[in-house]
Formats: C-alpha cells, sequence, structure tokens
C-alpha cells in the first residue's frame, strides 16, 4: 500500500439536538436518507421477500406469510411517520425509536416486556479509503427481527446468501439467531478492516527505516485515532454480547447463546488486536521524534566540530588585525608593547601556516576521540 491515508471521516452528518424536548422526540435531520425496507420471511422451508418504502409493504408481507419468522431490514432513516408506524403497530417504547434515529449511540442492550434491543457501530474503510462510522440497530420480538441501517450500502450480503441457501441454523433458530448473524457479520468486517489496518502500519514502519518524513508522522497519528474510534465501539460491544449471553430473557434462546460465547471470543480478539496496534502507532510516533531529535544533534555535532576549528583561526586572525605596528611610520620610533610581527618577511605566510597546523592538530585530536566516526 504505497498510498498514503487520507483523511478520517467520521459522523460527517451532526445531528440536531433539542435542548428540553420531550423524551422520546424523533428529530430526523434534513440530510438523512430516505428509507429503503426488505422484507424476508422465511421458514425451514422456504423464503419469500419483497421491497417498498412503506409500512404497507411489512403489512402485506405479515398477511401473506403469517407462519413465517420475518427480518425487516430498513436501510435510511429519513421518514419520520415510517419509524412512528412501526413503533404503533409494534409497541416499540418511542425512546427506543428515538435511540434508532439518533445514531450517534454506542453499542447497548436492553430488554423489554415482548421486546429485546440492540445497537452496534458498523465502522469500515469505503473506496476512498476513508474510515465510515455508521449505527446499526435491531429490534427482536417473538418471530419478528427490525435492523435499522443509516446508509443504503449493503452489509449483510453473506447473511443474506446464508438466508437463501437454507442451510444450518439460520432459518430455525428463530429472530434472536437472525440478531446473532447479523452482529457477526459485522465482527467479521472489523476484522478485515483490522488486517487493513496492519498493512497500512506496516507500510509506515517500511518508510520509517527507509526514508521517514513527515508524513510518517501524520499518517501513524490518523492511525492511532482510527484504532481509538474502533476501541471506542469494541469495549462496549463486548458488553453488549456478555449481556445477551446472560439474559434468561426467552426472546434470545440457549442455543443461539452459544453462537454469541463465539462472537464474545471475536470482540476480545479485535479488542486484543486494536491494544496492540495503538502500542504499535504510538511507538512509531516516539521512534520517528527520536530519529529527528538524533538527526538534529547530528547536524548540531558538525556544526559544533566546524566551530571549534574555526575558534582559534579566528583569534590569530583578530589578533593580527588590529594593526598596532612596532615602528612608527612617521617618526621610525620603536613602540614598546606593539606587534614586532607586523613587518616581518613572509609573516603572513607564517600566519596561515600557522592557522592550518593548529586547524590539523584539531582534527586529529578529534578522529583520535572519535567524532568523526559517530557523524
Amino acid at each position: 500500500m504505497n498510498k498514503a491515508i487520507k483523511r478520517i471521516r467520521y459522523k460527517t452528518r451532526k445531528h440536531p439536538i433539542e435542548v428540553g424536548a420531550k423524551p422520546g422526540t424523533i428529530n430526523i435531520h434534513d440530510d438523512a436518507l430516505k428509507p429503503i425496507i426488505m422484507v424476508y420471511s422465511y421458514n425451514e422451508k422456504e423464503l419469500v421477500s419483497s421491497e417498498g418504502k412503506t409500512l404497507e409493504v411489512i403489512l402485506a408481507q405479515f398477511k401473506k406469510c403469517s407462519d413465517h419468522s420475518h427480518w425487516i431490514q430498513v436501510k435510511g432513516l429519513g421518514d419520520a411517520k415510517l419509524m412512528e408506524g412501526i413503533g404503533s403497530h409494534l409497541g416499540i417504547n418511542p425512546l427506543v425509536l428515538e435511540d434508532i434515529v439518533n445514531t450517534h449511540q454506542r453499542p447497548k442492550f436492553d430488554e423489554y416486556d415482548d421486546y429485546v434491543f440492540s445497537t452496534s457501530r458498523i465502522i469500515h474503510f469505503n473506496k476512498e479509503n476513508e474510515l465510515v462510522n455508521c449505527q446499526f440497530s435491531a429490534l427482536v420480538k417473538e418471530n419478528i427481527i427490525i435492523s435499522f441501517e443509516e446508509t443504503h450500502d449493503e452489509y449483510f450480503e453473506a447473511v443474506k446468501l446464508r438466508l437463501k441457501a437454507g442451510k444450518g441454523s439460520i432459518r430455525t433458530d428463530g429472530p434472536s439467531y437472525m440478531c446473532y448473524a447479523l452482529t457477526d457479520t459485522i465482527l467479521d468486517n472489523y476484522f478485515v478492516m483490522m488486517a487493513q489496518v496492519g498493512d497500512m502500519l506496516d507500510e509506515i514502519e517500511d518508510r520509517l527505516y527507509n526514508s521517514a518524513d513527515k508524513s510518517v508522522m501524520y499518517n501513524a497519528q490518523a492511525l492511532k485515532r482510527i484504532l481509538i474510534i474502533i476501541r471506542r465501539a469494541t469495549w462496549p460491544e463486548r458488553d453488549k454480547i456478555n449481556e445477551m449471553i446472560r439474559t434468561e430473557n426467552p426472546l434470545i434462546l440457549p442455543e443461539v447463546k452459544v453462537f454469541l460465547r463465539d462472537a464474545y471470543d471475536h470482540v476480545i480478539q479485535i479488542m486484543d488486536l486494536v491494544e496492540n496496534y495503538k502500542e504499535i502507532t504510538s511507538s512509531v510516533i516516539d521512534l520517528y521524534l527520536s530519529m529527528v531529535s538524533n538527526r538534529m544533534n547530528e547536524i548540531m555535532k558538525v556544526l559544533t566540530i566546524i566551530s571549534v576549528i574555526f575558534i582559534p583561526l579566528t583569534f590569530v586572525a583578530g589578533i593580527y588585525g588590529m594593526n598596532f605596528a612596532r615602528v612608527d611610520p612617521v617618526s621610525n620610533k620603536v613602540m614598546p608593547g606593539n606587534m614586532p610581527e607586523l613587518y616581518s618577511p613572509h609573516g603572513y605566510v607564517y600566519a596561515l601556516l600557522g592557522m592550518l597546523l593548529i586547524a590539523v592538530m584539531q582534527v586529529i585530536v578529534f578522529w583520535k576521540k572519535g567524532w568523526f566516526s559517530k557523524l
């Protein structure tokens, strides 16, 4: 990877904050994408899917497939009426709906009377090599799971392929297994992202050893910020999955908890990678600063040696530049205490030879002390 790390895009869409607003108020930002609804109704024998943009698509699928489990995928949160309609039809607490549309939530798991609610962070690099951090929310009822995503990007193609194939437990273990499958897919993408971060870190280290410049420090700092963002997502994700494992809610089947333990192990591995990479990035920054400091010390050492060599030469030249003649050129009187060498034959040559001898002796002394070998 030879290109530099570009800027980090982290929650570019700001969400409105109404101070003192009623709890449960649904505030939709103008930049929020209009929703696309995908409904997958499935059982052990068949899979029925439909697509639309209104609540009627969901209700029609419910009537058509009354004996199926349903996965409702809502991509885009830019319709307050749709959110209110889902909440009214399924009996969802307005506070939960508020958490769904306010997409700055940390990963969590909440239990209610007849449903459970969970959130996760979808973090990945886009095609422009920028970090994108989005929220994923899921509501799990007896035979229904509704997932909410901020963007229209497809993150769960692998889950849909498994659902179409109908193999394994994805069609038989109900909505709680689907919730696990979606969460595990998010975690798998974390491993892909961590591999990309590792490649970036290797490239930075190569440039540090071969041709270090200021971009090494800037890119390392950018990576460190990326790792902090990932860390902020994985730590509460670990707690969320742990709560799902320990809950006694019948919506989370015991069979699913076995898979959740595997997802918990994945989160721990991601956290270990994040901490290790954070230490490496900090070491890279410290090493670069040390290299810059050492380079500055070497430059200062060269300048110091040059200065030390020329100081006595400048002293000699300064003394004989004072022009205090020993003989008065007008009266030809001898003036005691003045320079007797001012009018000496070949005095200029002797002065130069003396200065050269001083410089050579200094160089020999510095060389024996090993100063030049350390430059």
